[in-house]
């Protein structure tokens, strides 16, 4: 079953728009773990790697909370 916009007041949202808004949350967790270890400065380009990273973790989240 295909999830239907949600509305809030008058404003309808997509839930790719929750998707993606989980997927942003998750990379700033993420690389503010990076940064505490140290991990991070092992990447050339840090926006680069946000970047990345929020694409990784938004497929992860609409695979797994939002099914296709």
């Amino acid at each position: 079953m295909i999830p239907h916009e949600t509305s809030f007041e008058w404003v309808y949202f997509p839930p790719f728009f929750f998707t993606v808004l989980l997927g942003f949350v998750a990379t700033l967790v993420t690389t503010e773990i990076l940064n505490r270890t140290g991990l991070s400065k092992h990447f050339w380009h840090p926006g680069l790697c946000f970047l990345a990273i929020w694409i990784l973790m938004t497929s992860v989240v609409g695979l797994c909370v939002v099914p296709p």
